[in-house]
């Protein structure tokens, strides 16, 4: 009896103590989440928004096998987003759909295409100053059975601009494998169009190479003469970090190479990619780690003996931001970058070295690409890349749709302009 009676105390106590109510993360945080567009086809990364309002989207066949044009399917590689659930290739079906499809299958191994005026697989579409559209092909696709990420071959990785006012191509500039190798992966782009920072008056375009396999770096493109070049290759500051493990969702990162590989650990290099308000510095980070970092512009655009030494140490580190995918800049020099830890996006201010939470949501898990829009508006595609069955436990736990979203920025901040 005496037992039982305790018993009934522990359990009377065990009531009152649920009653306590303890401090808790509330969730959520910063500014309204409004809904952009709700992809329930398929999979995407990249997101530009036009001064008119146009906004457009990318879907590589580099990270999702089912985004790979056979030849016979439906699949593009650009769309535009015509409604809340719907998107349309762009600029073109016919762009999007190489002949034969995206892998050649006559070498061996099989390679990506190698068609210049065709996309294979892009990774990123990016909206420049003078409000054209710019396509970012890394030439590479992953094969049917996830088996294999092919390398690509000349004319595959390209960088391709479009005029919206025409919905055409008006340039096409082609890495050479001395630059884009044929293991690379071009993951981001910015662009400079100010007419003083090179002999051609064109501007230039930087574009990160995230590469899992390791040869990471910086390219640098002239707009106006169509030459490309490398900077920082396997510096410290583009390289994942040795044994990187991130949680997201409280589920570890772990990588999943190809389909069967065993675990691995985060090792996708310099990817996100911002240039800051007066376009003098270059802010990049590696997916894995937690690491801001930054280099002057100048240094990239060298191409003298030592220029790569110079370059080299001209690398400033910012401290840690968390775990990032993509970065944006405003037109206040702040920049935007996700933290997929935190289910938000943090905010670094170069005027004071700070990094603070500009924005948290339980709906965010991935986020992957940014776009500063001229109507004051931060925008953004959540993609689950963390639930992908390249991710520990190698099983595919996206749930459609996938989302673009948007914030308003503060202080009445808008687009960066580099035309002058």
């Amino acid at each position: 009896m005496h037992k039982a009676v305790v018993a009934f105390g522990a359990l009377a106590s065990l009531c009152l103590a649920e009653d306590i109510d303890f401090i808790r993360d509330p969730g959520v945080y910063g500014p309204a989440l409004e809904t952009v567009h709700a992809f329930y086809n398929q999979w995407p990364t990249g997101i530009a928004v036009s001064k008119t309002g146009r906004i457009f989207s990318n879907f590589p066949g580099g990270l999702d096998p089912t985004n790979v044009y056979n030849g016979s399917n439906s699949i593009f590689t650009v769309g535009e987003l015509t409604s809340l659930k719907q998107e349309v290739a762009y600029p073109s079906r016919e762009m999007n759909s190489p002949p034969g499809g995206a892998i050649n299958y006559t070498t061996t191994p099989p390679t990506g295409a190698n068609y210049p005026n065709y996309l294979i697989g892009v990774q990123s579409v990016v909206i420049d100053s003078l409000d054209r559209l710019w396509i970012l092909d890394t030439g590479r696709v992953l094969l049917p059975d996830g088996s294999a990420l092919v390398n690509s071959v000349y004319g595959g990785p390209k960088l391709v601009g479009v005029d919206l006012a025409t919905n055409s191509v008006f340039q096409t500039i082609l890495f050479p494998e001395t630059v884009a190798y044929p293991d690379s992966y071009l993951n981001d782009v910015r662009f400079d169009l100010r007419s003083n920072i090179t002999t051609s008056g064109k501007g230039v375009a930087y574009i990160t190479d995230s590469s899992s396999e390791g040869r990471n770096g910086i390219v640098i493109a002239d707009l106006g003469t169509g030459e490309s070049w490398r900077h920082l290759d396997l510096d410290r500051s583009v390289r994942s970090e040795p044994q990187f493990l991130p949680f997201v969702w409280g589920v570890p990162f772990y990588s999943i190479p190809q389909t069967g590989a065993p675990l691995t650990y985060l090792s996708m290099g310099s990817d996100g990619i911002a240039i800051s308000a007066d376009g003098e510095a270059l802010y990049y980070g590696p997916i894995g780690s937690r690491y801001l970092y930054s280099v002057p512009t100048k240094l990239l655009r060298e191409r003298g003996q030592t220029s790569e030494i110079m370059a080299q140490q001209g690398v400033k580190s910012h401290g840690q931001k968390g775990v990032s995918d993509g970065f944006e800049t405003d037109s206040q020099g702040r920049v935007y970058m996700g933290n997929m830890e935190q289910d938000g996006i943090v905010v670094f201010n170069p005027q004071n070295g700070t990094t603070e939470m500009f924005l948290r949501d339980p709906r965010i898990s991935w986020v992957d690409t940014m776009s500063v829009s001229t109507d004051g508006y931060l925008y953004f595609t959540n993609n689950q890349l963390n639930m992908a069955a390249s991710a520990y436990p190698g099983v595919d736990r996206r749930v459609r749709p996938f989302g673009a979203f948007r914030v308003k920025l503060p202080d009445g901040a808008s687009r960066v302009d580099l035309t002058k």
